[in-house]
């Protein structure tokens, strides 16, 4: 039998979260297309959102997982509902022309009440698409669509102690595969070796739990490809002198912790040196201001505090809400450590922290995944954060 990751009891509260700023938002019904939220709620756990599936949750009553019809096995082996709760539509709705999946679910809506309800859906959720949404409202025309895009992910941006505890996990994991890619990646291995090498180490896990598939694949970025932050691997070769910067991270049960650090393969040139001595103190200032009560505006201003003083630039944001992870990524997309940020961080917030700097021909990365606490921050990586030289 499938263990729950969560108790039965976690779920309630999570599904009471919900409903409650349903209720603030005028909604009777909410539709969740995002894989992340979905799993958040139902524990669903498969490799089948690249078909349409969603979760319905109504103001009462349990939520109902509607996904393809051959997927509803794993539905009843994952999820903490009642069988019944988990609904497939017909496979002749599957990638056909004159029909959609979204079709039979509006259908099966209707049957069940919700034809004229107040509806809240996931606009900007990575598999809602534009067809999606057409259909679904050409199906209920007599109900009343609003935008609830972020509702589930705000109330996802504060970590209960078992979430936690899977985050830590996570950064073992990320650990790990950062110190794999320092004994790995040296002058004429191929970019595509060491990767394969870094993803066994996600994956193995430890012996007390396994590793899970990340959000995002490993990222790992030397020579010209280092002054672009998000270039997948090929059979390159890394070549001596060469600044390598890496970006991993590790999962457990989808828990996602990050760690960017930087490999120097021979001596380190001067200006890496210079922009290193800036990160690492950019670094200890964000860790600073990252406590609860502060504004995501308030910790990437320490940061520009320092990177001023070096004379160094850089516009995008420091930090991102971490936790629940699905492709094609890790972020929560709430919280960021940016300009003008007005969110206030709270005890149970986790971030990934990540100062990388990419210049002309080279780069530079550096992060940490924290836990907002409740005098200031927790550290989930132990690993020194100096760029590690490899003669």
């Amino acid at each position: 039998m499938i263990t729950l990751p969560f108790s039965k009891e976690e779920y309630a509260t999570r599904l009471a979260n919900v409903r409650q700023q349903m209720q603030a938002k005028g909604l009777e019904l909410l539709i969740i297309s995002d894989v992340a939220n979905q799993h958040y709620l139902t524990a669903y756990d498969g490799w089948s959102f690249y078909a349409p599936q969603v979760v319905v949750v109504p103001m009462e009553g349990d939520p109902i997982w509607i996904g393809r019809s051959i997927d509803v096995a794993g539905g009843r082996l994952t999820v903490w509902m009642s069988p019944e709760h988990v609904v497939g539509y017909p496979e002749t709705y599957i990638q056909m022309p004159d029909c959609h999946p979204i079709d039979w679910i509006a259908g099966y809506l209707k049957q069940k009440g919700w034809g004229r309800a107040r509806i809240g859906v996931e606009l900007d959720a990575y598999y809602y698409t534009a067809k999606t949404h057409a259909r679904l409202t050409a199906g209920l025309p007599d109900a009343h669509f609003a935008d609830a895009s972020l509702l589930v992910s705000w109330i996802r941006a504060v970590k209960s102690p078992a979430e936690l505890n899977y985050m830590r996990n996570g950064a073992k994991l990320a650990q790990a595969a950062v110190e794999c890619a320092y004994e790995v990646i040296a002058p004429g291995v191929r970019e595509c070796d060491a990767v394969a090498k870094i993803q066994a180490v996600q994956v193995a896990g430890s012996p007390d739990f396994a590793g899970d598939f990340p959000g995002i694949p490993p990222i790992i970025l030397a020579g010209e490809k280092a002054a672009a932050p998000h270039i997948m691997w090929s059979d390159r070769r890394y070549q001596p002198g060469e600044t390598v910067a890496v970006e991993l991270a590790g999962a457990c049960r989808h828990y996602t912790a990050c760690l960017a650090r930087t490999i120097q393969l021979g001596d380190k040139p001067q200006q890496v040196a210079d922009v290193e001595k800036a990160l690492l103190e950019g670094m200890d200032a964000v860790l600073a201001a990252a406590r609860p009560g502060a504004l995501g505006h308030d910790v990437s201003a320490a940061w520009q505090a320092v990177i001023g003083r070096y004379g160094i630039t850089k516009e995008s944001r420091i930090g991102y809400s971490v936790g629940l992870g699905f492709s094609p990524d890790w972020g929560e997309h709430t919280i960021s450590f940016r300009k003008g940020d007005q969110t206030v961080l709270t005890p149970g917030n986790v971030v990934h922290t990540m100062i990388g700097m990419w210049m002309e021909g080279w780069g530079i990365e550096l992060s940490e995944t924290i836990i907002i606490t409740e005098s200031g921050c927790e550290t989930l990586s132990t690993l020194p954060r100096q760029i590690y030289v490899k003669n």
